[in-house]
């Protein structure tokens, strides 16, 4: 089974925010394949739809000046880290109000202003990233911390683990965040791995490994707050495991048939964000009508965003040469 951390639950207000970042997640991953899928409009992305707790947790634990590096299936990493969901849905849709003006695409999306530095369409090249910017952080005596997201396929990658041996013998402030949605693209995790679990590979770099429940957000909150705090206490690295499942294929339009329907119908039955609306009606937190309010702002958020990206200009051809190299830096010889 998956172990959960035994820490006090966040604050009312925090729970509330993690509701309400899970749903905004939900609603703008079901609203492009609703349009994706009735030809409404037209891009390409790897949905995160069942994940939302994971992204959530980091939205509320991460500081503003934190930073992190997320993959191409990273719509809800985005959305928890604060970049507008206009400049998400406008990278992807080609339109000049995303995040690189259209030029980017769905898979390398950044937006450093929100501490997103980086969106990788390589699997498992994010984790070095992350150590050059915790290494960074540390040289400069900055109080920041890098979080790297990752799914179970890229801890196979020889990057994975260089990185996370350098972050280890380096005491850097970095927090490894493995998504387990147990399929490595069509791959089930038990055919790539011997260990039993990813968070056992943490052992081999003298650092902690933490599995934790990647559903119920209270347990992934715990988990990096004091992965957080251990780094920021100058103690090094820490990775976290979060079981977890995705409801949709490894790209939309993927069929999934290498899923089995019953495993697919019970993790669909576990769905983390009506699970965590539960919660909140049943803990006092929230009464019916203030998860209603909820869900209709993130309805509200999402259609906004997506009428703003649909009136937006296409890149011109002049964009083609701009933003192609930095300006230059001359350093003394």
């Amino acid at each position: 089974m998956v172990s959960t951390v035994s820490n006090d639950d966040p604050a009312p207000d925090n729970q509330r925010r993690l509701y309400a970042l899970m749903v905004l997640m939900k609603v703008a991953d079901d609203r492009l394949s609703k349009g994706i899928g009735t030809g409404e409009f037209m891009c390409v992305y790897w949905p995160s739809r069942g994940q939302e707790a994971i992204a959530a947790a980091m939205g509320v634990t991460l500081r503003p000046d934190d930073q992190l590096v997320t993959t191409y299936r990273g719509l809800h990493d985005l959305i928890g880290k604060g970049v507008p969901l206009e400049e998400i849905y406008g990278e992807m849709m080609g339109r000049t109000v995303g995040a690189s003006r259209g030029k980017g695409g769905s898979m390398h999306i950044a937006n450093p202003d929100n501490g997103v530095m980086l969106s990788t369409g390589i699997v498992g090249a994010g984790p070095p990233v992350a150590v050059g910017l915790a290494m960074a952080a540390k040289r400069k005596g900055i109080d920041r911390v890098t979080v790297v997201s990752f799914g179970d396929g890229a801890t196979n990658t020889g990057s994975f683990h260089e990185a996370a041996n350098m972050a280890a013998v380096w005491d850097l402030p970095l927090v490894f965040v493995c998504q387990n949605n147990l399929y490595a693209e069509m791959t089930p995790t038990v055919d790539t791995m011997k260990v039993e679990h990813v968070a056992d590979r943490a052992a081999g770099y003298g650092i902690p490994g933490v599995r934790v429940d990647g559903n119920d957000p209270l347990a992934v909150t715990s988990a990096l707050e004091e992965a957080l705090d251990r780094a920021r206490g100058g103690d090094g690295p820490t990775l976290i495991e979060c079981v977890t499942f995705r409801f949709r294929g490894h790209y939309f339009g993927d069929r999934m048939p290498y899923i089995p329907k019953d495993q697919l119908a019970v993790a669909m039955a576990a769905d983390p964000v009506p699970r965590f609306r539960d919660h909140l009606a049943e803990a006092g937190i929230c009464t019916e009508d203030e998860l209603d309010r909820i869900d209709n702002d993130a309805a509200t958020t999402v259609e906004t965003a997506l009428r703003a990206v649909m009136a937006a200009d296409s890149p011109l051809v002049d964009e083609l040469e701009r933003d192609v190299y930095a300006t230059p830096i001359r350093y003394p010889v």
